[in-house]
């Protein structure tokens, strides 16, 4: 007795109790299953930032094109060799001067200057490339874009370079005088993650009521405070501005044609603000890994810490002290080697993202393979606050669209601009130029 196949629809929902719920993807979904065509999966998109740059010797692989050895700090990567874009000689020419951090991390999405200040008027002079994106491509997902960090926005000035600490807390501009606002609690991106699953009426209007609640208390406490300290608060508002295109987004009413690709469990929710650094990183790479499997975005930005970041290093076996003052190790071995170790561990996290990618099948394709995400930094040496030669890795092919497996070595001095206009182009949100790019990058294109 033969048996007949059973064929899903990708909109299948299970139902009852007056709920439904989205099934993840099934082999009875396959297009073997429904048609010869196969279905375009969704190409997602993710840039890690790292501070204080890398220990450069220790970063570059020796050989150029396939035939490549990984180099020590990026040894945590040798199951995705395949996967990779190693790029070297990129860099941000507007970042070449102002400060050492604050000019190389404000500016290094748009790859423009930022303006010194040490007030509110805060200027990237750009919009970031993840922003150029999330306005092309992200009404197909119920969040544009996601922004995430470990550390709370950092304000007021930093007396020793005559900048606002604001710049050094964003990668991500919405506007060139509007940062967009980064979630630190891994619990509050579960809850925006799981509504966005399970849409609701209820959902927008409570954002609305929390943000009208802030408002109204900034407002309340700005009467109360000093003339500087006024000025710090509105430094920080600046930054949840974007929230009002959210929601209003959110409580539009407006049907959208999506479904979630993968379940959220509510019950899964972390249970606590973590208090260690390391397992804040690892929860934060799991919104991630969760946003992109069940495609509530595709667009996310994540900084490992902001610009000048201090945090002690010494839960990483071999390391005591903190990243910062660690990284102006002034050529000293014992700080340079606590220094590559502190750099070896950024890397460990991004292989933990690229594994949890990989693991989530999506046909025959996988969800890592279906993405490009970017470990980075606005600098090269941190003791030299070099913005040449930046460390950059991409994994992913991003559907196909991406050659990868290669060290691709450019011509010294090549605009980053060039990167982030190739991203565009692969995420499918192409450009003319951005920036100061002359084209897109060489080899990396699948033709």
């Amino acid at each position: 007795m033969t048996h007949r196949r059973l064929i899903l629809s990708r909109r299948t929902l299970l139902r009852g109790a007056g709920a439904s719920l989205a099934l993840p993807w099934l082999e009875a979904m396959s297009p073997a299953a429904t048609t010869s065509r196969v279905p375009k999966m969704p190409v997602r998109m993710a840039i890690l930032y790292m501070p204080n740059g890398v220990r450069e010797d220790m970063w570059t692989p020796a050989e150029t094109g396939r035939d490549f050895t990984l180099p020590p700090t990026l040894t945590p990567l040798a199951n995705y060799k395949g996967d990779l874009n190693i790029l070297t000689n990129l860099w941000n020419a507007a970042a070449k001067g102002g400060d050492g951090h604050y000019v190389k991390t404000g500016g290094y999405l748009t790859s423009t200057t930022i303006s010194k200040t040490l007030g509110v008027d805060v200027n990237s002079h750009g919009i970031s490339m993840d922003q150029i994106a999330a306005k092309a491509m992200g009404s197909a997902t119920p969040l544009p874009s996601i922004e995430l960090g470990t550390a709370p926005v950092t304000t007021g000035v930093d007396t020793n370079v005559g900048y606002t600490r604001v710049y050094g807390s964003h990668i991500a501009w919405l506007s060139p005088t509007q940062p967009v606002a980064k979630e630190i609690d891994p619990r509050n991106v579960y809850e925006r993650l799981f509504r966005a699953c399970n849409p609701g009426k209820s959902s927008g209007k409570d954002e609305v009521l929390l943000l009208d609640q802030v408002q109204s208390d900034a407002r309340q406490l700005r009467q109360q405070l000093g003339t500087a300290d006024q000025q710090r608060l509105d430094e920080y508002m600046s930054v949840v501005r974007d929230l009002e295109t959210r929601v209003a987004r959110a409580g539009s009413g407006k049907k959208m044609n999506w479904k979630p690709r993968a379940r959220l469990d509510a019950a899964a929710k972390p249970d606590a603000m973590p208090e260690k650094h390391a397992q804040h990183v690892r929860l934060m790479m799991d919104m991630i890994a969760l946003a992109f499997q069940t495609d509530s975005t595709r667009i996310a930005t994540f900084m490992f810490g902001n610009a000048v970041s201090n945090e002690d290093f010494t839960f990483v076996d071999g390391v005591k002290g903190a990243h910062h003052s660690i990284s102006h190790h002034q050529n000293d071995p014992e700080k340079m080697r606590q220094y590559q170790l502190i750099n070896r561990w950024h890397v460990e996290q991004y292989a933990y993202l690229l594994g949890k990618l990989r693991d989530m099948k999506e046909g025959d394709s996988t969800v890592l393979a279906n993405s490009m995400i970017l470990l980075g930094a606005g600098m090269r040496d941190g003791n030299k606050h070099d913005p040449h030669n930046l460390p950059v890795v991409v994994a992913g092919a991003a559907g196909g669209r991406l050659n990868t497996g290669q060290h691709l070595s450019h011509t010294p001095d090549t605009p980053l601009a060039n990167l982030w206009m190739t991203m565009l182009d692969a995420f499918g949100a192409p450009v003319e130029r951005f920036a100061d790019s002359t084209c897109p990058i060489a080899g990396m294109i699948r033709s």
